[in-house]
């Protein structure tokens, strides 16, 4: 197993988010903005503080807006600049100036395995890389990637994270994992995954969500595996089948709350939870839903 450090993220952005319609008929579900950055900004900002350099992004039809979003407009900032606005230009180079940007296309919506298939070239054939969802955010500290990055830096072994989910309707929402040795406090080998198993034949309490550590050797699976359900390639499938011949840890994180903001409850939760932290807003929006909750 190489010893490489964790440096690229691949994060599958081409679904078309038919749950946010008409929104999203135009305007990527990655770019719902969470106050004045989208949930994508996020999910990068995220990966950059954990040591990540270079974000890889699979992109598809009518995703242009992400691209633009993380270069740099030179004639905003010259118009800017021009009116003396120097923070403001330099809030227009954040996100730019995050990490090394990649774009890959999924020309065809095969299922998110497919998607990270294509990023196949981008990576060495035993490479560490971080797979995230475009659309999933974590609040706490340290973050989700920084404890799946320590580790996997600490065993050298292919990483998942994990959450417990109880909830009846959670065992149809997310895929579970078959649980094998433990080797300390929410850390077990991984014997099996099973996408959406209803809570009757789920192997665990313990839920699957969106951040994996892989290596390169993955590809070889995810180029062999048969669609399953509605015709697509399931990176969870493939997962189990690695795991059948291969290593595999399942990290349950800990001081994390989760938003799967391809939800628009979750969504709304996400945007107002990460305005009460604003040193800007924070206080008056605050006291603005005290006021609201007393008229309810």
């Amino acid at each position: 197993m190489s010893s490489q450090r964790v440096r690229k993220v691949v994060i599958p952005v081409a679904g078309y988010g038919t749950r946010f319609l008409p929104y999203t008929k135009s305007i990527p579900k990655e770019m719902l903005p969470i106050i004045d950055k989208p949930v994508i900004h996020h999910i990068a900002e995220e990966a950059a503080e954990a040591g990540i350099t270079q974000i890889i992004l699979v992109t598809g039809m009518n995703k242009r807006a992400i691209e633009d979003y993380f270069d740099y407009n030179l004639e905003l900032e010259s118009l800017l600049r021009k009116d003396g606005k120097d923070a403001q230009m330099q809030l227009s180079r954040e996100a730019s100036d995050l990490a090394s940007f990649v774009y890959v296309r999924q020309k065809e919506q095969l299922g998110n395995g497919h998607a990270i298939l294509q990023a196949k070239d981008l990576i060495g054939e035993d490479e560490p890389f971080v797979v995230m969802w475009g659309d999933e955010m974590y609040m706490g500290k340290p973050t989700k990637l920084q404890q799946m990055i320590d580790v996997y830096e600490k065993y050298q072994k292919p990483v998942f994270l994990t959450m417990q989910c109880e909830k009846d309707e959670d065992y149809s929402r997310y895929g579970y994992v078959g649980l094998g040795e433990q080797h300390e406090e929410g850390l077990w080998d991984v014997t099996s995954l099973v996408e959406k198993p209803g809570k009757a034949a789920a192997p665990s309490n313990q839920a699957a969500l969106g951040c994996y550590i892989l290596t390169g050797d993955i590809f070889k699976v995810l180029e062999t595996q048969e669609p399953g359900n509605g015709g697509e390639i399931v990176l969870a499938e493939a997962l189990s089948r690695y795991a059948a011949d291969h290593p595999m840890l399942a990290k349950q994180v800990t001081n994390l709350k989760y938003f799967d903001c391809g939800n628009k409850l979750e969504y709304m939760k996400a945007t107002i939870e990460y305005a009460l932290l604003r040193g800007d807003i924070g206080h008056d929006f605050r006291e603005y839903l005290k006021g609201l909750s007393q008229n309810l």
